[in-house]
């Protein structure tokens, strides 16, 4: 006749469980954590504002004036204003003929942060990957 031994219970956590659980965690942090940023991204010089060096590619210069019309220096008519949604694809349109063209803001003097802010977000939302600000030089 066959005897089946008894066991003994284990007194040990099992933490196989628990680690795997962590590393589902970490990895949906890891995802959504740049997708929650507020604001827009800007790259900030890291030394005195020295002129930018002239590249191959002109840059593309998102204008916005004092009564909070957009201009670009992209396609025929450069003097005239245009909407937010022309902005948008044109721009990108444009980033997607050629991806390494610089974006340069062009804003009034006088024209409200809340404009400026307003543009980026448009240029952002056309997936341009930073955006420079164009100032005049201090005499």
């Amino acid at each position: 006749m066959y005897v089946r031994k008894r066991r003994r219970p284990v007194s040990e956590i099992n933490v196989v469980p628990y680690i795997d659980v962590m590393l589902v965690l970490l990895i949906i942090f890891m995802v959504t954590a740049p997708l929650i940023s507020q604001g827009v991204k800007v790259d900030l010089p890291k030394a005195s504002a020295n002129p930018i060096e002239q590249e191959d590619t002109p840059p593309i210069i998102a204008s916005v004036d004092v009564k909070g019309r957009y201009f670009l220096n992209v396609g025929e008519d450069q003097e005239s204003p245009i909407s937010e949604e022309e902005l948008g694809a044109i721009v990108k349109a444009q980033l997607t003929k050629e991806p390494n063209t610089p974006v340069v803001v062009k804003g009034d003097g006088q024209v409200a942060y809340n404009e400026v802010i307003q543009l980026m977000v448009l240029l952002q939302q056309a997936g341009v990957p930073s955006v420079g600000l164009m100032t005049d030089p201090v005499e």
